[in-house]
């Protein structure tokens, strides 16, 4: 019994450092899934062009995947354009025909300018029909649709970033929700059947929460910290207890045992 004791305490006493961390950081950073949801067609913002455009008279009958980012990103949002750019590739996409991309600026700061580098960039690296005309990327005020699609997000200022979630918004050709791609990584059998069902009006069941935003990535690494080992230790923590009273368990049944 003493034996036991002694790997108990050891064993609970390695919970306080698995699992103490801040959440505070990341407290309301995520999408708030809201499926069937209209964006909001009446949102007013600038192409890349600087001519102002109304968002519902960017779908032409066809699904618009939406992503919120901001082209200046020192972390994640590249990641999040790039892997859909390249899932679209893969799934042999048409933009124009299937699909519009909508990519918007979270960040009041950049205006045209931005948005028109950050095209070229993107249409550079992954050249794909129809692009030129229908990937748009956007600039101006996205508040509204950042609460239509459930957006949330914050600017750090010690940072001098944006802390916001990972993931797209995939809509109907009516501009409804139909679903959620959170992360990154988008496969391209997950975007097809994703633009499929989008086109046909479906609305999709919530999609899994993952927590992730731009601020874990560290581009430096090309990996996740912070909040995500935090998520780690809070698992080691609850494994550690699992451990425990498994062993506490076995030690009363033998005791039991003739």
């Amino acid at each position: 019994m003493i034996r036991l004791l002694f790997v108990l305490a050891g064993l609970l006493a390695a919970v306080p450092a698995l699992a103490a961390s801040d959440p505070s950081d990341v407290l309301g950073i995520a999408y708030v899934q809201k499926p069937g949801a209209p964006l909001p067609a009446d949102a007013i913002l600038s192409d890349e062009t600087g001519q102002p455009v109304r968002l519902g008279e960017l779908a032409h009958g066809v699904p618009t995947l939406l992503a919120l980012v901001y082209y200046r990103c020192p972390n994640l949002c590249g990641v999040v354009l790039g892997d859909l750019l390249s899932g679209l590739q893969g799934a042999s996409l048409v933009a124009g025909r299937d699909y519009r991309l909508v990519a918007i600026s979270i960040d009041p700061a950049e205006g045209p300018d931005v948005a028109a580098q950050a095209k070229a960039q993107h249409l550079a690296e992954f050249p794909a029909a129809g692009a030129t005309p229908d990937w748009h990327f956007l600039t101006g005020n996205a508040a509204p649709v950042e609460r239509a699609v459930g957006y949330q997000a914050k600017y750090d200022a010690a940072l001098k970033q944006f802390i916001h979630p990972a993931g797209i918004v995939v809509a109907t050709p009516d501009g409804h929700v139909s679903r959620y791609l959170l992360g990154v990584g988008y496969a391209p059998g997950d975007l097809k059947l994703a633009v499929t069902e989008a086109s046909d009006g479906t609305i999709a069941a919530l999609a899994r929460p993952i927590l992730l935003t731009c601020w874990h990535y560290d581009p430096a690494r090309g990996r996740y910290s912070l909040a995500l080992w935090n998520l780690v230790r809070i698992a080691g923590a609850l494994t550690v207890l699992t451990i425990g009273v498994t062993l506490f368990l076995a030690f009363r049944r033998d005791r039991r045992a003739p």
